[in-house]
C-alpha cells in the first residue's frame, strides 16, 4: 500500500489544469489567479495625511511656533492647497493630500481651535513627517503585487481594485459532483427506519468544498445496485470536472464502486492507503482526464480524506500550490503500535508559554463523527512510534 505522502504525490501527478478564463472583479473572490498583477501607481500615490488634524510647516514648528492661523481645509479627494504662510495651517483630513509647504500633521486630539487659531497642546511632541504616509513608501508603480497561483481573498481583491483591474485571468472553476452510495442512507427530513441512517457524509463533503471556495457543487445518491451506480456515475462523468464519491469502495459484497468505475473506463491510480482512518481510499482518472475520488463511507474517514487529498488536488487542478500543513506540538503523549499512519483529530489549545498545541481528541472509531465537533482538524502521525508531549506533527485544519 502507498503511504499518505505517496498517495498525494500520485494524485498530483495525475492532474491536468482546467484552463483559464477572464473573471469580472466582482466575482473574483475565491478564484485562483493565473497572471501576475502590477501596481498601477505608487502606493500611496501622494504624500498622504494619516490622521485628522492640522498640516503645518516643520520650520515653523522647529522655531517654536505652537499656534497657527487656520487658513482653510484640505479634504480627502480634493486637489492640494498650498500652505499660504509659515504661521498658517490647513485643517487636513485623513486620506487627503499633504498640502504643499506642510511637513507634518498635528492630530486633532492635541489641538484647541478657537477664533480661527489652532493651538497645539504643549505635551505634544512631533518631528518632520509626523502622521504623514509618504508617497511610494508602501510600494512603487510597476511593482508586482500579486503572483500567478494566488487564491484571491478579500485583501487580494482589494489589491486588484487598487491596481485598476476590472477583470482578471483566473483558473476555470471546477464543477463537482458529490455522490453517496448505500441502501441504508436516508435524506434528512424523510421518514427513517430503525435499521437505516441519515445521509450525512455528502452534506459534510459539500460543505467542505464550498468553504474552500468551490461553489459549483451538486450532490446525488444511488442505491447499492451496480446498474444504477453505473448510470449515475456515467452521467456525472459526462457533465462534471471531478467526482467525489462516498461509500462502496471497501471489500464487501455491496462495494460495487471500483468495479463500476473500471467498467466506465476510469483508470485506477491506486486503491488503499496505509492510513487509519481511510484505508480503502480509491483514486482514478477518466479517459478524458476527470479525477475521481472514491472515499470510504465511514464519516470520519470521508472528512479526513477530503482534507488530506481532495482539497489539495482541487487546488492543483486550479493552478494553485497545495496548502502546506502547519507543524504543531502535541499537548499530550500518543502511542501507536500498528503499521498505519494515523490521522488523529485535535483541538487547539494555548500552552502557558503562549504556543499553540494540538490536543488529541480520539474518536470512538471512524463512524464517530459526532466527536469531531469542537475539533479544529487532525494531525498526521507516523506509525510504530511513541509521540511525546511537545513532539511536532503536521496539522490539517477542517476549514481553510
Amino acid at each position: 500500500m502507498l503511504t499518505p505522502a505517496a498517495a498525494a504525490a500520485a494524485i498530483a501527478a495525475s492532474l491536468a489544469p482546467l484552463g483559464a478564463e477572464d473573471c469580472p472583479l466582482a466575482r473574483a473572490a475565491g478564484r485562483v489567479l493565473l497572471e501576475d498583477v502590477h501596481a498601477e501607481r505608487d502606493a500611496p500615490p501622494f504624500d498622504r495625511v494619516a490622521m485628522d488634524g492640522i498640516a503645518v510647516g516643520a520650520a515653523a514648528w522647529r522655531a517654536g511656533r505652537r499656534a497657527f492661523r487656520v487658513a482653510g481645509t484640505q479634504a480627502a479627494g480634493n486637489p492640494p492647497r498650498a500652505l499660504p504662510a509659515p504661521d498658517a495651517c490647513l485643517e487636513a483630513m485623513t486620506g487627503a493630500v499633504l498640502p504643499p509647504g506642510a511637513d507634518l500633521v498635528v492630530p486633532v486630539e492635541s489641538l484647541t481651535i478657537a477664533d480661527g487659531v489652532a493651538t497645539v497642546d504643549p505635551a505634544f511632541v512631533a518631528t518632520a513627517g509626523a502622521n504623514v504616509h509618504r508617497r511610494a513608501s508602501d510600494l512603487a508603480q510597476g511593482t508586482r503585487v500579486l503572483g500567478a497561483g494566488t487564491r484571491l481573498g478579500a485583501a487580494e481583491v482589494a489589491v486588484l481594485a487598487s491596481a485598476g483591474r476590472t477583470s482578471v485571468r483566473v483558473a476555470r472553476a471546477p464543477s463537482l459532483a458529490v455522490v453517496s452510495t448505500g441502501d441504508e442512507l436516508v435524506e434528512p427530513g424523510l421518514p427513517i427506519a430503525d435499521w437505516q441512517v441519515r445521509r450525512s457524509n455528502v452534506h459534510g463533503v459539500a460543505a467542505g468544498l464550498r468553504l474552500a471556495g468551490y461553489a459549483d457543487v451538486i450532490d446525488d445518491h444511488v442505491a447499492d445496485d451496480p446498474a444504477a451506480i453505473r448510470a449515475t456515475l456515467a452521467r456525472h462523468l459526462a457533465g462534471r470536472d471531478a467526482l467525489v464519491l462516498s461509500g462502496g469502495v471497501s471489500a464487501g459484497r455491496y462495494d460495487h464502486v471500483p468495479a463500476v468505475l473500471a467498467d466506465l473506463g476510469v483508470e485506477r491510480v491506486f486503491h488503499k492507503v496505509a492510513q487509519r482512518p481511510g484505508k480503502p481510499l480509491w483514486f482514478g482518472v477518466s479517459r478524458d482526464g476527470r479525477p475521481v475520488f472514491a472515499l470510504p463511507g465511514n464519516p470520519v474517514s470521508t472528512l479526513v480524506c477530503l482534507q488530506r487529498y481532495v482539497l489539495p488536488a482541487l487546488a492543483r487542478l486550479c493552478g494553485a500550490a497545495a496548502p502546506t500543513p502547519t507543524a504543531l506540538p502535541l499537548a499530550s503523549p500518543v502511542r501507536f503500535r500498528h503499521g498505519l499512519t494515523s490521522f488523529l483529530p485535535v483541538r487547539l489549545v494555548h500552552a502557558a508559554e503562549g504556543a499553540t498545541h494540538a490536543e488529541p481528541r480520539p474518536t470512538n472509531g471512524s463512524g464517530d463523527f459526532h466527536a469531531l465537533v469542537g475539533t479544529a482538524g487532525f494531525v498526521e502521525l507516523a506509525p510504530e512510534r511513541d509521540w511525546a508531549r511537545g513532539d511536532c506533527a503536521p496539522f490539517y485544519a477542517w476549514a481553510a
